[in-house]
């Protein structure tokens, strides 16, 4: 049985992994650090919370346009280029008094090409190591990423003790450029691809293809709407109980890093895909406990055990991959990223206008009971998923 150790002893996939490790860490910083400079320069709520999650709706349009690159004939170097881009992006945020404007001009751009990258990051993985350790990897890159955003913020907090905004902005852009160096230095160029010139129409018709099967439609739906439901049930904890709420933040990031740990590394592929449905189920169903508002202890338990169910999102990508034609993964695996991160913002943005006029407690409780419904609603269609060997775009 592969091992988290077998696959850092690929180089290549070792590469890959520390240019990501490097670039989640950086992300967090500079998100951190905008966030800050935004509530001492404006004191807005609002847009303090668009700074720091307002680049995930720029995976959109990466989804809508220029996607199919990740699918390009030099995966490699268009990686290359795009973590590039990304770093002049992050550089940029560390000239002082930069207007406001730029700076949120610069968070979507950077989000834009961030997105792009991942799509050609994650296709460039299913070449890199076999199918059978595919889940394992994106296991341990989902480990990693939970991980080093707590880590993330906890050195934000320290460096902004001791430097301004402006110097976290330049150790971001350091980690950065030292992810793009390893990913140079690493990964070698595969040109084995045949598909077609990169561009918006390629997009489009592979997009086409991508939603027109009900098998994909559906893991799709699972890997997006039920996971950012939930995360808008945790977008209420510090209105919920505001004293409480890096508690509950604390240990849903326990839970899923738990939950990541133990399906990705010791269970079979059988097993990940039979296990698949209860932990979406399990992913909502202990949040429902919230409609008694019940004891701050049980509220911890019940989140923890929860966020191990963000672990379902390891079956299906390894389903969704398998349901892929090899041409269009990467472009495939990129729109399902940039779903997943715009519905988590979508499931925030819903959380928080329906607790204008209710209870946290009772959105947490309807959010949870939709998140479910929709799980329960769409399993046949998952089940059913067929493998289309002939489904090409232009077949």
């Amino acid at each position: 049985m592969p091992s988290y150790r077998s696959l850092l002893s690929h180089r290549e996939f070792a590469g890959l992994y520390v240019s990501f490790t490097l670039l989640v860490a950086a992300s967090t910083l500079s998100g951190f650090a905008l966030a800050t400079l935004i509530n001492d320069q404006t004191r807005s709520p609002f847009l303090t919370a668009i700074s720091m999650y307002g680049a995930t709706f720029a995976t959109v349009l990466g989804a809508l346009t220029l996607m199919s690159v990740a699918d390009g004939r030099h995966p490699r170097r268009t990686l290359v280029v795009l973590q590039g881009v990304s770093l002049l992006g992050v550089a940029a945020q560390a000239v002082p008094g930069l207007p406001l404007p730029i700076r949120f001009l610069l968070l979507l751009v950077v989000g834009f090409f961030q997105s792009l990258g991942t799509g050609t990051r994650m296709g460039l993985l299913a070449e890199i190591i076999p199918t059978a350790s595919y889940a394992l990897a994106r296991s341990l890159m989902n480990i990693t990423s939970g991980g080093m955003a707590i880590l993330g913020y906890a050195v934000g907090a320290v460096l902004l003790r001791v430097l301004s905004p402006t110097g976290v902005f330049v150790v971001a852009t350091a980690l950065t450029a030292i992810g793009l160096v390893v990913v140079a230095a690493t990964v070698r160029e595969h040109s084995i691809r045949l598909t077609p010139r990169p561009g918006l129409r390629q997009t489009w018709l592979t997009n086409v293809v991508l939603f027109s099967m009900p098998g994909r439609r559906a893991l799709l739906l699972n890997l997006w709407v039920p996971n950012g439901l939930i995360v808008g049930c945790v977008a209420l904890f510090v209105s919920y109980a505001p004293g409480q709420a890096g508690i509950l933040l604390a240990a849903g990031s326990a839970g899923m890093l738990l939950g990541d740990l133990a399906v990705g590394r010791l269970l079979t592929a059988d097993q990940r895909r039979r296990s698949a449905f209860g932990l979406r189920l399990l992913l909502a169903a202990p949040y429902l406990v919230f409609a008694i508002q019940p004891p701050i202890v049980v509220t911890v338990a019940a989140v923890f055990v929860a966020s191990a169910g963000y672990a379902a999102t390891l079956p299906l990508q390894e389903r969704l991959v398998e349901l892929t034609p090899d041409g269009i993964r990467g472009q495939v695996q990129g729109v399902e990223s940039a779903g997943r991160m715009t519905w988590q913002g979508i499931g925030a943005a819903i959380a928080g206008g329906l607790a204008q006029y209710v209870t946290t407690a009772v959105t947490i409780t309807v959010l949870a009971a939709i998140s479910l419904a929709i799980t329960v609603v769409s399993r046949p269609f998952v089940v059913r998923a067929p493998v289309a060997a002939g489904d090409r775009p232009g077949r």
